[in-house]
């Protein structure tokens, strides 16, 4: 089939790849967001898939909005038997949606009803999911309500951030997008309605979702931190300046890493505790011990290094 992909990110890079090394698929156009400028250089920045097509050959596109005129006028020169998109970072117009012969198939990063929106792998880490997945769906009107076509699951780790996921589940989602249309050329494929039971809705994450209650229990500090690394990246204040905060690990209150003073219920939520080579942060329940901490300015290094260089002393509070 002809095949117009819209992607951006680096998760997406594997389904184009898989669309391009396929036999059964011509690639023959993409549709990625705008470059950006970034660094002290100010240097013009291209999307992962914008890399990607450029080295393949491809034509590309990068509208600010698909409701562009030029984007309907390139679509139809480009005839797509279907739509492929994989975290565009945009909505499809409604005049759009049926362009294609067959219509947009979009690579959902969750196993469907569950956490439609921007970010279903942040929001299935921090509500301690044990199991999320992708799902391939049609487009529609509705925001990640279209007809589902195929579902796989991936186990949620204990010790997954948001990025370890998502990069499994982009590689394993990658083969999935390609069935899909491996099985709509072949007219095997019907999609199935979305149930109305189970629904959940995972929002674009904002820079304040990430910053960390200390007053709640470790295991759900733990969650949040886990869910918001490495973007937006969960931090805490200290002394007014804001910090990053890596994956933590909740310790239990008799742990014998912990000092004496840690020990218990003797640290309040908030509260550091210092040894020579760990930081302990008290918690709604029991402390956690932090990983990685990034001043601002700096680069992420071992929280005891952080401890020493800022001259860490027991009883500091953070938040």
């Amino acid at each position: 089939m002809r095949i117009v992909f819209a992607g951006t990110p680096e998760v997406a890079v594997p389904s184009l790849q898989a669309l391009l090394d396929s036999p059964s698929h011509e690639v023959v156009g993409v549709i990625t967001r705008p470059d950006t400028v970034a660094g002290r250089g100010r240097k013009v920045v291209r999307s992962p898939i914008g890399v990607l097509a450029d080295e393949h050959g491809l034509e590309v596109i990068t509208p600010r909005r698909l409701s562009e005129p030029e984007v309907a006028e390139t679509l139809r020169r480009w005839a797509p038997d279907a739509g492929a998109v994989v975290a565009y970072g945009g909505l499809v117009p409604e005049d759009l949606l049926d362009l294609p012969t067959h219509g947009w198939i979009n690579l959902h990063f969750s196993v469907l009803p569950a956490w439609r929106g921007a970010a279903p792998v942040q929001a299935a880490i921090a509500a301690g999911d044990e199991v999320t997945g992708a799902s391939t769906f049609r487009l529609e009107k509705g925001l990640d309500t279209g007809p589902v076509y195929g579902v796989l699951t991936e186990t949620i780790r204990p010790t997954d951030t948001a990025g370890d996921l998502l990069t499994r589940l982009a590689e394993v989602g990658s083969g999935l997008l390609v069935n899909t249309l491996d099985g709509i050329e072949a007219g095997r494929l019907i999609p199935e309605p979305q149930p109305n039971v189970g629904v959940s809705h995972a929002p674009k994450v904002e820079v304040e979702d990430a910053r960390i209650r200390w007053d709640l229990p470790a295991h759900i500090i733990d969650r949040v931190v886990r869910a918001y690394t490495p973007a937006p990246g969960a931090w805490t204040v200290l002394e007014e300046a804001r910090i990053k905060v890596g994956p933590v690990r909740p310790v239990a209150a008799d742990d014998a890493s912990l000092p004496e003073s840690a020990r218990g219920d003797a640290l309040a939520p908030g509260v550091v505790a210092v040894t020579k080579k760990a930081v302990f942060v008290g918690t709604g329940s029991t402390p956690v011990r932090l990983g990685t901490v990034q001043p601002p300015g700096k680069k992420a290094m071992p929280a005891a290094d952080w401890a020493r260089g800022a001259r860490l002393e027991d009883g500091t509070v953070l938040g």
